[in-house]
């Protein structure tokens, strides 16, 4: 490709040049099977030129190549022509591709494109073959990639992208491309008064405002996306005429996006205006003109400066999908100078309704949530969510599925339209007693849309269990502790004779995940027990109450387990976590903390969160502490509220708590070699305990920090580096209190700015021994290079890897001295860089001078 390049340019000096006719176009395909592509390549050429391609070559991404025929051909106004080629494609099997049309012959004059003839005209999409994301087409994409701007209006195109997989479509703005797919050299977004941006939402290409006449291209990276996952990208090339002209582009009155229920027919008039009274052509186009049946855009008013359409569209579940149809509305005017347009863009949300008539059957564990089908057939299946506790959600305007801010958690999905039942046992573990539990259902569409949510339906289980009320930790022991538990005895039983008993399982921990049988209660109101010898210090406790009837097991028992306090000690500080694992809801907590002079436990706080800081206390003392817990159920005739109590427990403060970092900041000198660092002391903000830093280097930017070295005091905040191998690297600090405790490191800063290596473009190898090697000026930090120089006819006259090039002006091949002259040289410069040793191009000419002046190089 080097060759070619300098082939390129010597083309150039001697005059001569191709013929040109590449303006726009775009690559798009169509997904014929598992693993064959129908491609489609779209380019819009000068009709003038003498250049044509009834034929393309495309380079598939997996090694080959082929041959694509044009299809279609299409005259178009202004000396354009639409050129269609299609073909097909094999893949070898799930990977990622990229397709690639490269032509030599892009046109002529391009402002923004240096020497824009002599740049090839390249085109890509990059795509996904995946078993895991299903079939794919790309987008289509409806508007043509060529328009006419004109100086001083702000311009707007859009491509009107149209998925027919409802995938998410996102825009970027790029640079065009030239040679191997690559942004082609020079290239610069073309001028602007204020800005140039395009919209990842819309795609609005906006141009605010053109400065200069002339020709333009910019690309567009238009992205698809499915469930989160970029799945396609075409790099779209658009040409753009920009005009001095006597007209303003006509004006769209504003336009608000819409979320409707499916079976919706959306109707609203979409008003033109031009300030020139020029005739406006008022179309619209999208995705919502592609389906069955399609919407319908109608002229109904048409007069000099002003138009009038009408949009009309009966939605059906079809529409439904979790991407807003894009509709585009193109107002274009008649001047005869240059034609203006204006874009305005609506977003039209089409949702399914809301799942109806939700009800529940109850049991002692569990409960089955029934419900009719969603009007919408086209739904794959259903999302359960439950919570405890009525919410009274209603849905805002678009709003669909169940929101996180309801509490509401999904806890199950079943597929099929039809399948409309769900028994929630909490994963076969059985819903506890003691809660209301709510649901709501929404419909789920295979491109993850969601319907509305139903109606919040509620209710409590049939009581035919204990319902555990109290463990409570009566003494704090390693070997004569004691906890007492309760429960509520089943109240569907208190009439039914029987012969009743409970049975008593107990577990360390708080799960219960080693549960043995303790005991045996008879009766049913005997519901009180009070477990003695455990190690009440180190250890909570769980519990589950087995309730038989006849020896027969009624239900699934719960589990409850005491408050279990972990004390965590910090800096004049000792942080109280408080664990459970209990069937009830604690609202608050009473922290209690021993009192030295009194002897007894003093209320210290209160917190309804299950943790909290003591704070402002003395290091190296002890300090003990017990909770009391505030619960209660969600349903009637049990005891409110439950109080329980945690064991005792006791800790002593000491300094663990790291400093926090400092804020560092990096700087270079290229000319003495070395990087300045200096940060801040975190003891003037945040702490007052820090007595050194450590400092951290790294030589690449994604390389482990290794220290570098450890200052001798707070105060040492600025260092020196003087890099062995390059200026580049990256930077971090930490601090390090009187205790020994290290900050985390300060944010990386890295620094990569220096470049040494230059080329002089004279010398005079006549071996007076002034000048007589062509060499560069001083340098540091590259590792190789790879120059090679060329006389004016593209041959071959020097090359070297050795930094130092040492060229004495004598051909390599023929070993005699080359010619009074200009050479061309082109060098590819290895330097230690961040990211490891990067090329870095340089490319220039150098004249050889072999007379007796003396010349010095420049």
């Amino acid at each position: 490709m080097k060759f070619i390049s300098i082939f390129t340019i010597l083309i150039l000096l001697v005059n001569t040049s191709f013929a040109t006719h590449n303006r726009a176009g775009e690559i798009t395909y169509r997904q014929i099977s598992d693993v064959k592509y129908e491609i489609t390549i779209v380019t819009y050429t000068y009709t003038l030129s003498a250049a044509d391609r009834p034929e393309l070559e495309v380079e598939w991404g997996d090694q080959t190549t082929s041959i694509i025929n044009r299809s279609q051909i299409a005259t178009l106004p202004d000396y354009y022509q639409r050129n269609v080629y299609v073909g097909q494609h094999t893949f070898p099997g799930p990977g990622i591709y990229q397709i690639v049309m490269m032509d030599r012959n892009r046109n002529d004059g391009v402002k923004n494109i240096p020497n824009s003839v002599n740049k090839p005209f390249t085109i890509k999409t990059t795509f996904q073959i995946s078993p895991d994301l299903g079939g794919n087409s790309t987008p289509i994409l409806l508007t043509m990639p060529i328009d006419k701007a004109r100086v001083g209006e702000v311009f707007i195109h859009n491509p009107s992208a149209w998925d027919s997989e409802n995938d998410s479509i996102s825009y970027k703005l790029t640079k065009c491309l030239g040679e191997d797919g690559l942004v082609i050299p020079g290239y610069t977004y073309p001028p602007a008064s204020n800005t140039l941006y395009v919209d990842p939402i819309t795609g609005d290409l906006v141009w605010d405002s053109p400065t200069t006449t002339g020709i333009y291209n910019v690309a567009m990276l238009i992205e698809e996306w499915r469930k989160g996952v970029k799945i396609s990208k075409i790099v779209r090339d658009i040409q753009i005429e920009v005009l001095e002209a006597d007209n303003h582009a006509p004006d769209i009155s504003p336009l608000q996006n819409l979320c409707v229920d499916a079976g919706t027919t959306v109707d609203f008039d979409v008003y033109a205006y031009d300030q020139d009274n020029d005739n406006i052509t008022l179309t619209a186009s999208g995705g919502a003109f592609q389906v069955s049946p399609p919407a319908e855009f109608n002229i109904t008013q048409h007069i000099p400066g002003y138009t009038t359409g009408n949009f009309k569209w009966e939605t059906t579940c079809s529409d439904v999908a979790k991407q807003p149809h894009q509709i585009e509305f193109k107002a274009e005017d008649d001047n005869p100078n240059v034609k203006l347009v204006d874009y305005k863009t609506v977003r039209i949300t089409v949702v399914a309704p809301a799942p109806e008539n939700v009800a529940l059957s109850p049991t002692n564990n569990s409960i089955e949530i029934v419900w009719d089908p969603c009007i919408c057939t086209n739904a794959s299946g259903y999302d359960i969510y439950r919570r405890e506790g009525y919410f009274g959600y209603t849905h805002a305007q678009c709003e669909t599925g169940v929101p996180t801010y309801t509490g509401y958690q999904k806890i199950g999905h079943v597929t099929g339209y039809s399948n409309t039942s769900y028994i929630d046992n909490n994963n076969g573990n059985g819903l506890q007693q003691g809660f209301v539990y709510c649901y709501m259902i929404d419909a789920t569409f295979d491109d993850g849309a969601e319907s509305y949510a139903s109606n919040e339906v509620c209710s409590p289980l049939v009581q035919g269990i204990p319902i555990i009320t109290m463990v409570t930790v009566d003494s704090t022991s390693q070997n004569s502790g004691i906890i007492s538990i309760d429960w509520a005895k089943p109240k569907k039983y208190d009439t039914i004779p029987g012969n009743y008993l409970y049975k008593i399982y107990r577990s360390t921990g708080l799960w219960g995940q080693n549960l043995q049988y303790v005991t045996t209660l008879n009766g049913i109101n005997d519901t009180i027990f009070t477990d003695y010898n455990l190690n009440t210090k180190d250890s909570a406790y769980s519990y589950k109450v087995e309730f038989y009837k006849d020896n027969d097991l009624v239900g699934s028992p719960q589990i409850a387990s005491s408050i279990f306090e972990k004390l965590t000690a910090g800096d004049n500080k000792i942080r109280i976590d408080i664990q459970k694992n209990v069937p009830w809801v604690n609202t608050g907590y009473v922290i209690y903390r021993y009192n030295n002079d009194s002897l007894r436990y003093d209320s210290i706080a209160y917190t309804n969160n299950p943790f909290y800081t003591d704070s402002m206390l003395v290091n190296g003392e002890e300090y003990c502490y017990k909770i009391k817990s505030y619960g209660k159920y969600f349903i009637d005739n049990i005891k409110f509220p439950l109080i329980n109590y945690s064991q005792e427990n006791c800790d002593t403060p000491v300094d663990t708590t790291p400093p926090c970092p400092p804020v560092l900041t990096v700087t270079g000198d290229c000319d003495l070699f070395e990087n300045y660092l200096s940060w801040t002391n975190p003891n003037n903000y945040c702490c007052d305990d820090v007595v050194k830093y450590n400092v951290y280097f790294s030589t690449t930017l994604h390389g482990n920090l290794n220290l570098l070295t450890t200052t001798q005091t707070q105060f040492d905040t600025t260092y020196i580096h003087q890099p062995v191998e390059s200026m580049a690297g990256c930077y971090a600090v930490s601090a390090i209190d009187s205790f020994n405790n290290e900050s985390i490191k300060s944010t990386k800063v890295c620094i990569d700015q220096c470049t040494y290596y230059k080329l002089p473009n004279i010398f005079s190898p006549n071996g007076d021994n002034i000048n007589d090697l062509y060499k560069p000026g001083p340098y540091k930090f590259v590792d190789h290079i790879d120059m090679q120089i060329f006389d004016r006819w593209g041959v071959l006259v020097f090359k070297t890897d050795n930094p130092d090039i040492n060229w004495d002006g004598r051909n390599m091949f023929t070993g005699k001295m080359v010619s009074d002259g200009v050479y061309y040289y082109v060098c590819d410069v290895y330097e230690y860089r961040l990211t490891g040793i990067e090329p870095r191009n340089l490319v220039g000419f150098i004249q050889v001078v072999n007379g007796n002046d003396k010349i010095n190089p420049k």
